[in-house]
């Protein structure tokens, strides 16, 4: 198969739907796109009702291209990354894995525009997030929720604002960041450092002022990440968590239990906001995101340091702070449904306590003048406990 053939199918399935953001090759399905979260059967000509092993496998070398080191991982650790682009059409993160012996393909389409804060109408906290100096930023959520679409427009308006040398590490490099106040060096995992790990070593002898680590994988990333954020650098990084608290737990549970405080108090000094997403169905199509965000203050400092009790969470925190920028991602859903951006069935379906999100969206229907029940008809019983 040729590079012009694999080009054409890649175009062919890009324009086959709007919205697209995923392509996926999977034997014993017909080539499939991803848009607003569900998958759609491509056809195109020559049609392919089902994919074979053999179309999947081929599709995947010639993805590969020979490359020894993506040969290797693909073979040792069943799967591998690798960056493909269509020149003047889209790039993707492209991942290839085994599965019951075949191979399967996703496709993860890139945007080639970086995105801005207000383009995307992030919360305004991210503005404060790009102001910071140095310490730890932790952007969090499952796979495809967005996480690197936050950064970028954090790492853009970092861009716009300051004169400093910002070092990625990221697999593949998704966004290109042009040089406009900041200096920018992007490296790429397999092409120019072996392991986040040794990325983030040698980027503290690289002199930047923001380091962007693509994910924290392992003990060792974490403790070297840590330490630069300690030693006056600022540190963006990815964790795959649900909320603010197991962002925390999920750090501190990479060590050993006899390092625990020690990781403890590092982290309470560190750690400068943590901010959670997820990616919900948008009345009318499309989706939209929710956000969790965490600042640092007194109580977070201190709540890292002993652990949550009863009374003294971190949604507490969060609770009483959004004064400070901090949100829950209840009270998050709670405003998606006062703008109307989604349903209150799917604010419920989201909810984290759904008592709360309850609560808010009869609050949002009182001020509207809807009704807040479903029961009508309720009068005294005035004829109750009389005697007769």
């Amino acid at each position: 198969m040729k590079k012009q053939e694999i080009d054409h199918i890649l175009v062919k399935m890009l324009d086959y739907h709007r919205d697209v953001s995923d392509l996926n090759f999977t034997v014993g399905k017909p080539m499939q796109v991803e848009s607003a979260g569900e998958l759609i059967p491509v056809d195109i000509k020559p049609s392919f009702k089902t994919l074979s092993p053999f179309q999947t496998e081929i599709l995947a070398l010639n993805l590969i291209n020979q490359d020894r080191r993506l040969t290797k991982t693909l073979l040792t650790e069943g799967s591998c990354d690798l960056s493909y682009g269509l020149p003047g059409k889209a790039r993707f993160r492209v991942n290839i894995f085994s599965q019951g012996g075949n191979l399967s393909i996703v496709l993860r389409k890139l945007e080639s525009k970086i995105p801005t804060i207000e383009e995307r109408n992030l919360p305004k906290t991210m503005y404060k997030i790009a102001e910071e100096k140095n310490g730890l930023v932790c952007v969090t959520g499952a796979t495809g929720s967005g996480k690197t679409t936050t950064l970028a427009a954090i790492l853009d308006q970092i861009n716009e604002s300051k004169s400093v040398h910002v070092i990625t590490l990221e697999d593949p490099v998704e966004y290109q960041h042009p040089h406009k106040k900041s200096t920018f060096n992007q490296r790429e995992l397999g092409l120019d450092y072996d392991t986040y790990a040794g990325g983030l070593r040698a980027a503290l002898r690289q002199a930047p002022k923001v380091i962007l680590v693509g994910e924290m994988r392992d003990r060792e990333t974490v403790e070297i990440g840590l330490s630069a954020a300690e030693t006056g650098h600022l540190v963006l990084t990815t964790l795959h968590t649900v909320d603010a608290g197991s962002t925390v737990n999920r750090i501190i549970g990479m060590f050993p239990n006899e390092d625990e405080r020690q990781i403890r108090i590092r982290l309470a000094d560190a750690i400068r906001w943590v901010v959670c997403q997820r990616l919900l169905p948008k009345i009318g199509g499309g989706r939209v995101a929710t956000f969790e965000i965490m600042g640092t203050n007194l109580r977070v400092q201190d709540t890292v340091l002993n652990g949550e009790s009863d009374g003294k969470t971190f949604y507490d925190i969060m609770e009483a702070s959004q004064a400070f920028g901090m949100v829950t991602f209840d009270r998050h859903l709670v405003g998606l449904y006062e703008e109307g951006q989604i349903t209150q069935e799917t604010a419920m379906a989201f909810a984290s306590q759904r008592g709360i999100v309850g609560r808010g969206i009869d609050s949002v229907k009182s001020a509207r003048g809807e009704t807040t029940t479903d029961i009508e008809k309720l009068e005294l019983d005035s004829a109750y406990n009389k005697a007769i």
